[in-house]
């Protein structure tokens, strides 16, 4: 069946246009099913002793790897974590160094 659209073509209708808003999203919050830390090419190592718990890595972090308990942060996600060496920059302490990808992550 030809439609014409508001530029006046006519065209067919393609089965593509049939499919629901959204496609294939599963819904908010689904990110935590999807193991990204495979792409990674340099691994955060986290030296504890040098750490201070002052957590200025935890919100830079785009990939919420750095999980912190009970107001203390945890070793790295390495599930999730890409190696962006965001966290690196922004610890005053060098608590955070980056080394090849697969160095320090038990995965």
């Amino acid at each position: 069946m030809a439609k014409e659209n508001s530029m006046g073509n006519i065209h067919e209708k393609s089965p593509w246009q049939d499919i629901t808003e959204g496609g294939f999203v599963y819904g908010p919050g689904n990110s935590v099913y999807f193991n990204t830390g495979d792409w990674r090419v340099r691994t955060p190592k986290w030296d504890p002793e040098k750490c201070r718990q002052c957590l200025l890595c935890f919100p830079v972090c785009p990939d919420s790897s750095i999980p912190v308990l009970e107001s203390k942060r945890q070793d790295f996600d390495f599930g999730h974590c890409k190696g962006c060496a965001i966290c690196a920059q922004v610890c005053p302490f060098g608590a955070i160094t980056m080394g090849d990808a697969g160095e320090g992550a038990d995965e």
